[in-house]
């Protein structure tokens, strides 16, 4: 069955991020960030980082997906592999999706698609930071096989409040992830 109709959003397409998404990328992020919420950080990076950004994911191959509804990307899910070749195995995920988009299984598609692209790229590990507060995203990776591994004590600090953070990872070769 195609992907885009497995969703309780009628239309909403999961594909991989081109170039012609970035500037809905871009603006997507810059919601989400400005949320204070999930996101490290508080606004998008300008739109020209934005791009180097993208089209470097792109050229090194790094899974990274966007759902579109009606040509805009509402969300994303992308997987940076680690620079260090003796960590190359490993990556680190980052996903958002837009607050009206949220909580019909669009973060589930986005992040099982994401993670199949990785596995089948060679990746053994990806690893993430949720914040602690953020119960629907901890919710999200522990179904998706991810386990926690420890608390990041005072990860962020957002208009002076304190956030703690928990790292967790997925292990393909432990989950049995498919």
């Amino acid at each position: 069955m195609d992907a885009a109709a497995l969703s309780d959003t009628p239309g909403i397409r999961i594909e991989p991020i081109a170039a012609a998404h970035i500037d809905s990328f871009h603006d997507a992020l810059d919601v989400i960030a400005r949320e204070k919420k999930y996101l490290s950080m508080l606004e998008a990076t300008p739109l020209p980082q934005t791009r180097e950004f993208v089209m470097g994911m792109i050229a090194k191959g790094n899974p990274q997906f966007v759902a579109t509804a009606e040509g805009e990307v509402v969300g994303w899910c992308d997987i940076s592999r680690h620079f260090f070749p003796s960590r190359a195995h490993r990556g680190r995920l980052g996903m958002g999706i837009l607050p009206t988009y949220r909580g019909k299984g669009l973060g589930r598609r986005l992040i099982e698609t994401t993670l199949r692209a990785a596995q089948k790229s060679g990746f053994a590990r990806i690893e993430l930071d949720v914040y602690e507060d953020n119960a629907r995203a901890i919710a999200l990776y522990e179904k998706t096989g991810f386990a926690r591994e420890g608390i990041v004590r005072r990860a962020a600090c957002i208009d002076g409040r304190f956030i703690d953070a928990i790292s967790m990872a997925l292990l393909f070769d432990e989950r049995g992830f498919s």
